[in-house]
């Protein structure tokens, strides 16, 4: 290890030599979804960030296929493939061009995102010669299947990654029958955000969507998928006439979410805007009356954060997670549901439009979330780790419980 140690060193005074450290960023799809957003906050926050005494980043992302367009014309971004491979002999073509574009790249560090992106990465980036690896687990366990979760632990066990980030206490919990040599890899980052707040009326923002007018419009903010359980939001419609439904995002789900409205008769107010950069979210959040996230499987619900930030009232399913990162100095900024219970959901969504004393205390609060996850928290704490990696000083992953070691901007 020791020997390891020095090579990377050497190696990064070569480096420092020649230019700035270079990191690249491994997703699966190009799209607009949680993860890709927080890489893209990391990366553009290490690439432009102004510290004295501290390396300059070169930041590439790498995409194993083409999801959207919402990456294309972003600097030093790469993709192995158009579509996801669907044949034995398009998932070939795929790890060899993985391998050959991590070698073309040439990284100093590597960071790896959601389980596919930790496993087909790590492995593709060792074989590569890769010094640094740190992996994120950002997918939900009931997102991701019983071999590729033994797989991530074998490589865990081999060495495959130099640390492992987990973006909330629920998540930490979900590795602590794992052996300690991975554990002792894992390292809380809670996740920062960018404020969506904006300053423009309600109806003005929804004429930028075609939405309607003068109606209760609830929303979410998702990608089209059944793990996100959109249809207990839609089946709401049927129990609620007066409500009209309004989601950002775009998934494999879409047809079936339609299929659920036509066949309830509420089709006509249901209104599925597709994706969106990051920069229009806080348009539509303001085009909203409460913010709905059913989710039946989260590591930390960045959706729900960002509305409850920007002033949004919002109704969650009832998951520990989503409990642990709603919260404010131990007072909920948000109401829980089981969202599977149509009238459950429905009565929670209506006690925002009824208590309007317990909604304004839920968007005061929430509006405090930035102040608990920073970016600035988030990419420093990432700098952290890098440097701690490569031997540059920085902080170590620990094993202790995250509630005694969770990098937020106040500890900074």
């Amino acid at each position: 290890m020791l020997q390891r140690i020095e090579t990377i060193q050497a190696d990064m005074r070569k480096r420092k030599k020649a230019g700035p450290i270079r990191l690249l960023f491994i997703q699966t799809q190009a799209e607009m979804a949680g993860a890709q957003e927080i890489s893209r906050l990391i990366g553009e926050g290490l690439a432009h960030a102004e510290r004295i005494g501290e390396p300059e980043y070169e930041v590439h992302h790498l995409f194993f296929y083409r999801k959207t367009a919402a990456f294309d014309r972003w600097a030093n971004v790469h993709f192995c493939l158009e579509d996801s491979p669907r044949n034995p002999v398009s998932f070939m073509v795929f790890l060899w061009k993985l391998l050959r574009m991590i070698r073309r790249i040439q990284p100093d560090v590597l960071l790896t995102f959601q389980h596919y992106g930790n496993i087909f990465g790590a492995a593709a980036g060792r074989l590569a010669g890769v010094p640094v690896v740190i992996a994120n687990h950002v997918s939900a366990p009931a997102t991701v299947s019983p071999a590729a979760r033994r797989i991530d632990r074998v490589l865990g066990l081999l060495g495959a990654y130099d640390v492992i980030t987990v973006n909330s206490n629920e998540t930490w919990r979900n590795f602590q029958s794992y052996p300690a040599r991975y554990r002792r890899l894992l390292t809380h980052v809670p996740h920062g955000f960018e404020d969506k707040s904006v300053e423009i009326g309600r109806q003005e923002a929804r004429a930028l969507f075609g939405l309607p007018p003068g109606v209760l419009l609830i929303g979410s903010v998702a990608r089209l998928h059944p793990l996100k359980q959109l249809d207990a939001a839609v089946a709401v419609l049927a129990e609620r006439p007066a409500l009209h439904l309004a989601i950002a995002g775009q998934g494999p789900d879409e047809q079936r979410l339609r299929a659920i409205a036509d066949g309830l008769g509420v089709s006509d107010r249901l209104h599925l805007v597709g994706d969106m950069p990051p920069q229009k979210v806080g348009l539509f959040l303001a085009s909203l009356n409460a913010f709905v996230f059913p989710s039946l499987a989260e590591t930390f619900g960045l959706a729900a954060v960002e509305a409850a930030q920007a002033g949004v009232p919002v109704v969650a399913n009832d998951l520990p997670v989503l409990r642990e990162v709603l919260d404010v100095d131990g007072e909920p900024c948000a109401l829980f549901a089981n969202a599977a219970d149509t009238d459950d959901f429905a009565a929670c969504i209506d006690q925002v439009f009824q208590d309007h004393a317990a909604t304004a205390r839920m968007v005061v609060l929430g509006r405090r979330l930035a102040a608990r996850y920073s970016v600035a928290g988030m990419v420093d704490a990432y700098a952290g780790l890098i440097g701690q990696a490569l031997g540059r000083g920085g902080s170590a992953p620990v094993s202790r419980p995250p509630q005694s070691m969770a990098l937020h901007s106040s500890q900074r």
